[in-house]
């Protein structure tokens, strides 16, 4: 049974998925979301100038937002979760948080991309199943 669960978080339908499951089939674990910043979407998501501060300071904001539905969630699962954030390319980030913390166990939401789209924006949950050597569920 893990003992340490990850989940990447971003508020989406597959990341609440991600995380219920992690909640119901790993009660007695301690779950940590985590919700990556990804500098390669600053200006898209951006209601400011879209660069440098400006859309770290948007973006930090919207974690803090995004980590308390994760804590919400977990409340109404009779559970706590601890949550952070980190920046950088999500798959090999969320990899590098494995590597240097104590996890045995990861759950995440697939974006589901199938066909060009796969090709060309990849895979996060397929990076990260690549490159840790503990489980890695993917929740689709």
């Amino acid at each position: 049974m893990a003992k340490e669960m990850l989940v990447p978080f971003d508020g989406s339908e597959r990341s609440r998925r991600a995380l219920e499951y992690t909640l119901t089939e790993y009660p007695e674990a301690a779950i940590t979301a985590i919700h990556v910043l990804n500098p390669a979407e600053w200006g898209y998501n951006s209601t400011g100038s879209g660069l440098g501060k400006r859309w770290y300071e948007e973006a930090r904001e919207e974690s803090e937002e995004v980590r308390a539905e994760a804590t919400a969630l977990a409340e109404e699962h009779g559970a706590t979760v601890s949550t952070t954030t980190a920046d950088g390319t999500p798959g090999e980030t969320i990899a590098e948080y494995v590597a240097e913390h104590d996890v045995d166990h990861v759950a995440i939401g697939s974006h589901g991309r199938s066909g060009p789209k796969r090709l060309l924006l990849g895979s996060v949950a397929e990076t990260v199943a690549r490159s840790v050597s503990i489980p890695v569920t993917i929740i689709g």
